[in-house]
């Protein structure tokens, strides 16, 4: 594969794991970087990414490839559909370094990949929407 990530097309699984985890980190940021996207912290954008990325090339074993693709049905872009399901994990991982959620590795799993599965195109525009 070649390290130029394009968060608009789907990696292939098997090229995609088979990088570095440093290299996607580096290869998210440069996108973002020639797109020249407003972020407030670069390295924890890139991480996200990372993480979805990483969850949707495992196929069935998470659903969050199949959440990307319903999200990508309902019409959002398959960028957004990355932010939509990264969202939904930084919820969840913040919930969990607070101490506010299950301790259980196990009940936290499924309360995210409960909450991917429910996620929807509507759900995440509303939540972009301003108070």
């Amino acid at each position: 594969m070649s390290k130029r990530y394009d968060p608009l097309r789907t990696p292939k699984p098997k090229d995609w794991l088979a990088l570095d985890e440093d290299e996607r980190i580096h290869s998210v940021t440069r996108f973002h970087k020639a797109a020249r996207e407003p972020l407030p912290n670069a390295t924890v954008h890139a991480c996200m990414h990372v993480v979805v990325e990483n969850q949707a090339a495992l196929g069935a074993e998470t659903p969050v490839a199949e959440a990307i693709a319903r999200l990508l049905s309902e019409g959002l872009d398959r960028h957004d559909a990355v932010h939509a399901v990264g969202a939904v994990f930084a919820r969840h991982y913040f919930d969990m370094m607070k101490g506010t959620s299950a301790s259980d590795p196990d009940a936290l799993r499924t309360a995210y990949f409960d909450e991917v599965r429910s996620l929807t195109a509507a759900r995440w525009r509303a939540a972009l929407e301003p108070d």
